[in-house]
């Protein structure tokens, strides 16, 4: 007998929410970062930063909302697992959400406190990024012990693993990348050559270090998280077609554009996107079928098929009712030159 199929289109749907939060949460907390580090030192790069972070939070919180209820419906006992274990990771990255939410609102009504605000939000959004990729590596055994049919984080081995700290700072690197190249598409649709010029460099610098610090991450993995690897070896094709992409993407870079400019943007944060696409669902496939290993399966952790057809109604009817309302933002917002050359 064949296993159910809807299992895995339940998991697939989470992690297509993933990763596009974990993109549009990466430019997002990154533009924040910007926008801070730029304050003095470039105030027209901080601005630039500024104004595309405004209307994107609210969007990225909204995609956060949908991939938290989409765990908690499609897998309600891995909702339980992982709230359970990750309870103080998961505490402070809310807190710092709110607080963060809190200060944005506040940065555009409380004119005297603008620049504090920025930097509150900027610091925020540096944390939230390496706090939420932390919690990955539990997932992938090694820090989950049971006692009682009660499952507790190994806390102590948590704060002093390598592994932990190397997932961190690849999600650090990987926001500073992704927002690095997007800000710099966002300045040239904007027509500002020169803070283009400024996050250009800075995706230049950070390409590479991203990769490298991925290679590091699969090799300091904790010895119970050696499965993964083996089908991460597996799942190779994925991978590799991921790599081609980043050198393709991170190659646009130095391609000509018109008017002898040097860099296609807009075709770097397209195959870059598609990088972090084929990587992130070359991991997911490695990572079945265990949501928590050895704990938790897919299977094990699924709803009852009634309330799965229930969930994915409602999610169907809820992007077709969401998706004409992303478009007007990207065209408001993203493509609209009154919008993008404001001062």
């Amino acid at each position: 007998m064949a296993p159910p199929i809807e299992p895995s289109i339940a998991i697939l749907i989470v992690w297509i929410f993933l990763y596009i939060y974990s993109m549009a949460g990466s430019i997002d907390f990154g533009a924040s970062f910007w926008s801070m580090i730029y304050l003095k030192k470039n105030v027209q790069a901080g601005k630039l930063a500024n104004r595309f972070l405004s209307p994107t939070w609210e969007l990225t919180n909204t995609i956060l909302v949908l991939l938290v209820v989409a765990v908690v419906g499609f897998f309600p006992k891995a909702a339980y697992m992982l709230g359970t274990v990750l309870l103080v990771p998961v505490s402070l990255i809310l807190l710092l959400i709110a607080v963060r939410s809190a200060f944005m609102v506040f940065a555009y009504s409380v004119q005297g406190y603008r620049k504090t605000l920025r930097v509150i939000a900027g610091i925020t959004g540096f944390f939230v990024p390496v706090l939420l990729i932390s919690a990955l590596p539990v997932t992938e055994g090694g820090f989950v012990e049971v006692h009682g049919g009660k499952e507790t984080l190994l806390f102590a081995k948590w704060l002093t693993s390598p592994s932990v700290y190397m997932y961190m700072l690849f999600g650090l690197s990987s926001e500073l990348f992704l927002s690095s190249l997007f800000l710099a598409d966002y300045a040239r649709e904007a027509g500002d050559e020169s803070t283009y010029d400024i996050y250009r460099r800075n995706a230049v610098i950070f390409g590479p270090v991203t990769l490298v610090v991925a290679v590091i991450t699969l090799l300091m993995l904790e010895p119970e998280a050696g499965w993964i690897l083996d089908n991460i070896l597996e799942q190779r094709w994925w991978f590799l077609l991921s790599t081609v992409c980043f050198l393709i993407g991170y190659s646009a870079l130095w391609f000509p554009h018109k008017e002898k400019k040097r860099g296609k943007a807009r075709m770097a944060v397209i195959f870059v996107a598609l990088q972090y696409g084929l990587a992130t669902f070359g991991y997911g496939i490695a990572h079945l079928p265990y949501i928590v290993y050895p704990y938790l399966t897919v299977n094990e952790a699924f709803t009852n098929i009634d309330t799965f057809y229930s969930l994915l109604r409602v999610f169907t009817i809820g992007l077709a009712i969401l998706l004409p309302g992303f478009i007007i933002f990207w065209k408001l917002f993203l493509k609209d030159k009154k919008y993008l050359q404001q001062e």
